[in-house]
């Protein structure tokens, strides 16, 4: 969302918009020229946008529940109101477009192909559904053209919604089809089924790059090009990892492709997942036109994106580190790739589950993922959209846990937890407010020093 009303802020527009709770990222749209709010209360919209509704476009996440008060008063008094999926899909469609979908792993891929293609001088705009650490925004704009086809679009195509259905592009990545959204879907064909016709939408002089493993390549007219975290001896991916290993906490790999390999790419953010989204980054950079030395020059300066794998301190006493996983299979990938940089150190992990729906869904992936943890602190569920849900809670995850230590802590009583518990290797993941927790923890840690 916030990179769509930048989009329409850079190119002249007005924009105004509200928000649950405030934010450093809202905080710094404010401070770009927006005018934001977090009352719901329709009174707070600007009066100029209320005159003429016929002027004004209301764009909208479909997290927004249909009973909120702004939304029933724009709905009712004559304002064109359209989904963000159904938006970035008409500005994508002026352009040639990259969609990187999955359900892990999106955001990650789509900020390094932006890069890749930005650091190769390849004219780009990006809609992507992080902040980049390389750039600070979740919005690249591209330079003028007069023929808009010749500038690539990086868009993070997300399926919560189906809202990727409005996309087709020319490249498309699908990094994973798990289940999830199933409080969207309702059970783990129909995200199979979305995401088959997401790739039906792939143009036909078009590639699609998937994870191998993965079962689409008969439900596109494209190409269709393999890849994955290791080659397979028996039936290889096109493009894979190899030489993989860890020196001084870094990930280092070459990556093989049809037409060579590229040697010692020596990654700045961690992560086994992480070099797999290298690969796919790399192999459509690679087919756009990035030549093999800028795509390992792009890998090796790409810094990640916030809450992504994000450290927050690393000094002889603690690592502390960031994740927004809310899955299983993320929480298991990051959690592994945490220990396999720290084996000598006990893992202390705070989580905040998101969505209660996700919870009761995935309570037994949650555990075994968690599991991992020397030391595990669950938060109470992050609701986001939802009401409550009779008798789940975060204790549905606790008492399948098998770690020793577990227990369920409030957000006030964590330092006190954590001075007992003394980490040497802290985690804090999930997808909720977590992360407004994380300055309140760093300061803890360096008075504790």
């Amino acid at each position: 969302m916030s990179a769509l009303a930048r989009w329409f802020l850079v190119n002249g527009y007005n924009v105004a918009g509200y928000d649950r709770t405030s934010t450093p990222l809202t905080d710094t749209l404010s401070a770009e020229g927006m005018s934001i709010h977090f009352q719901e209360d329709v009174a707070q919209i600007p009066a100029s946008f209320l005159a003429d509704p016929a002027q004004t476009l209301v764009v909208y996440t479909p997290a927004v529940p249909k009973t909120h008060a702004e939304y029933i008063y724009l709905t009712e008094n004559g304002f064109t109101l359209q989904k963000r999926s159904q938006v970035l899909g008409f500005l994508a469609s002026r352009m040639t477009t990259i969609g990187v979908a999955g359900t892990h792993g999106k955001t990650t891929t789509s900020s390094m192909v932006a890069h890749l293609l930005r650091q190769a001088g390849v004219n780009c705009a990006a809609f992507l559904g992080g902040i980049t650490q390389n750039y600070g925004t979740n919005f690249l704009l591209n330079e003028p053209a007069d023929d808009l086809s010749t500038v690539i679009c990086v868009v993070e195509a997300d399926e919560f919604d189906r809202s990727f259905l409005t996309l087709f592009p020319q490249y498309a990545i699908v990094t994973s089809t798990d289940a999830d959204h199933l409080d969207i879907y309702g059970d783990h064909n129909s995200v199979l089924d979305s995401f088959a016709a997401y790739v039906s939408q792939i143009k036909p002089t078009g590639i699609l790059f998937q994870r191998q493993g993965l079962a689409l390549a008969d439900k596109t007219s494209a190409q269709v090009r393999t890849y994955a975290l290791n080659g397979d001896a028996h039936q290889p991916a096109a493009y894979h990892a190899a030489n993989l290993r860890i020196e001084r906490a870094r990930f280092v790999f070459d990556l093989v492709y049809p037409g060579g390999t590229i040697t010692d790419i020596r990654m700045l953010i961690p992560g086994f997942h992480n070099v797999e989204n290298a690969v796919a980054a790399g192999a459509v950079a690679l087919e756009a036109g990035v030549s093999p030395g800028a795509v390992r020059e792009g890998l090796t300066t790409y810094r990640g994106v916030r809450r992504r794998f994000e450290y927050v301190l690393d000094t002889d006493e603690i690592v502390f580190i960031d994740d927004y996983a809310h899955h299983p299979a993320e929480v298991q990938a990051f959690l592994s790739s945490v220990k396999a940089l720290y084996p000598d150190r006990e893992l202390t992990v705070i989580f905040q589950p998101h969505l209660f729906s996700r919870t009761r869904d995935f309570a037994e992936g949650f555990a075994e993922s968690l599991s991992l943890a020397d030391h595990l602190i669950l938060l109470d569920i992050y609701p986001a959209r939802e009401l409550p849900i009779d008798g789940v809670t975060s204790d549905l995850i606790l008492q399948r846990v098998t770690s020793q230590s577990k227990r369920i802590s409030t957000k006030e009583a964590l330092p006190d937890v954590l001075r007992e518990i003394k980490p040497t290797l802290l985690v804090t993941v999930g997808a909720g407010d977590i992360d407004q927790q994380i300055s309140a923890l760093k300061i803890l840690f360096n008075t504790n020093r």
